[in-house]
């Protein structure tokens, strides 16, 4: 029975100590790591839905402002190492990477002598020609912790494993107010994402071995800064152009 397995590596249950994530779209994701990566937070909340719907991808035009656009890239793993019979929560949450708050400046603001330019994890800085994140202060307040469940939570593993595991229906907003649900985050902060797979333990007392039941992964390179406007003019075009919902766009009008 469960009561009576042993534990796996790191103390953790071994419904999940063997459990191993690939980010999907790794190379887009460091594409856009090195230029360091804007995701767009709105008051209505970022929405990242079925397309089509009546809402547009990042970084596609719109005949009028909508806070209902679809983020770019979108966080996808594909999961291996899970027991096959056993159930499983996946869910997602993210955390502030230091205790700064951002602005981007140009010209004179971009010197940074007294602010400190942002370099980001290698092989990228966030600088071009004379324009850079630069430290502005202190981080404001820690907006309310929140995680996200991917709706299709709980599954056996055999369901997780058996295709791309994609959280499209996430949904980011900087209204600290919120009350549906959407993960809050500080405009002009940078953030961590982290993915989780939690064992769905069928024992009564599960609670007691919580901590031996999950297992957590981040990936550097998924790293962003939080913006209600993209700032860094590569990002905007990076969008643009590696978006497949895009291509119209591309095709058409070329300018943003």
């Amino acid at each position: 029975g469960w009561a009576g397995e042993g534990l796996g590596a790191g103390g953790k249950n071994r419904r999940v100590c063997h459990a191993a994530a690939r980010l999907e779209m790794g190379s887009l994701w460091e594409e856009f790591n090195r230029l360091g990566t804007e995701m767009i937070v709105t008051k209505a909340g970022r929405w990242v839905p079925q397309w089509p719907g009546g809402c547009r991808a990042e970084g596609t035009p719109s005949p009028s402002p909508s806070p209902c656009r679809r983020m770019f890239p979108t966080f996808q793993v594909k999961l291996s190492g899970l027991d096959p019979l056993a159930d499983y929560v996946l869910l997602m949450d993210f955390i502030p990477l230091d205790d700064k708050r951002y602005r981007w400046g140009g010209g004179d603001g971009g010197r940074g002598s007294d602010l400190g330019v942002l370099s980001p994890s290698p092989p990228g800085r966030y600088a071009f020609h004379s324009s850079s994140w630069l430290a502005a202060g202190r981080a404001e307040p820690a907006a309310p912790g929140r995680v996200h469940f991917h709706p299709d939570s709980p599954a056996k593993g055999a369901q997780w494993m058996r295709q791309i595991v994609s959280f499209d229906k996430l949904k980011l907003t900087n209204n600290l107010l919120d009350d549906n649900g959407h993960i809050i985050l500080n405009s002009m902060h940078r953030y961590q994402p982290r993915f989780h797979v939690v064992f769905v333990d069928p024992r009564r007392d599960s609670e007691r071995f919580a901590h031996q039941n999950f297992k957590s992964f981040s990936f550097p390179e998924t790293q962003f800064m939080a913006v209600t406007a993209y700032q860094n003019h590569r990002i905007t075009q990076l969008k643009i152009a590696s978006n497949p919902f895009a291509k119209g766009f591309r095709d058409g009008d070329p300018e943003p």
